[in-house]
């Protein structure tokens, strides 16, 4: 007797038949599926963004009712450090300086990705008086500091007020726009944003309606 003859006995003798064998072989894969299935399930939801991700990149309010003009205020969002500075009118004036125009790379902001429609123009903000960045360098993400104050460096140039960042000497002006000649390769990126009030901001989502 054949091992098949064996295995028709055992299984009764219509299991022997051609359609028999045929129903199983289909059973078989059909089952095998499902297990597959059923292991891709945690592998597929392992690409979901899990909700302590979702916390970090949901929008934030910051509020900006106590900002005077000058000053610096660093919240958070998305685990990003973020800036809010409230401008002088010295410091707006600044940015359309012909000796400042001169030495920025990308002084119109044609690096669209860099910041949303809305602040496309030379103050890089949806109301001149107050700028929101992220405060990390278009180079390597360092943290550059605030040197607001113009003045007259070494070599006799001239320093409009900005931010430098110290670890490889990128510099940026009181728009967060990158210097020629310098690691950074694009301005610094201005996030989606809106006014919640006039004494809050809301970083992390657009309202383009908003004036």
């Amino acid at each position: 007797m054949s091992a098949d003859d064996d295995s028709d006995r055992l299984l009764g003798s219509d299991w022997g038949t051609p359609q028999r064998r045929r129903f199983l072989t289909i059973a078989t894969s059909a089952i095998g599926g499902v297990g597959v299935g059923a292991a891709a399930v945690p592998f597929v939801a392992s690409w979901q963004p899990s909700a302590k991700a979702r916390a970090r990149a949901a929008p934030v309010r910051i509020g900006i009712g106590n900002l005077r003009p000058g000053e610096l205020l660093t919240g958070t969002w998305a685990g990003r450090p973020v800036w809010v500075l409230r401008r002088t009118r010295a410091m707006l004036d600044s940015l359309e300086a012909p000796g400042l125009i001169a030495r920025l790379r990308d002084p119109d902001s044609t690096v669209r990705a860099q910041q949303p429609d809305y602040a496309v123009n030379a103050y890089r903000a949806r109301r001149p008086e107050c700028l929101v960045l992220v405060a990390l360098c278009t180079h390597l993400g360092c943290i550059p500091s605030f040197q607001p104050e113009p003045e007259i460096r070494d070599g006799g140039e001239r320093w409009y007020g900005g931010f430098f960042c110290p670890c490889h000497g990128s510099k940026f002006d009181l728009a967060g726009r990158v210097y020629k000649a310098v690691p950074a390769p694009t301005n610094l990126v201005v996030p989606p944003h809106y006014y919640v009030d006039a004494a809050t901001i809301e970083v992390g989502r657009d309202r383009p309606s908003e004036g």
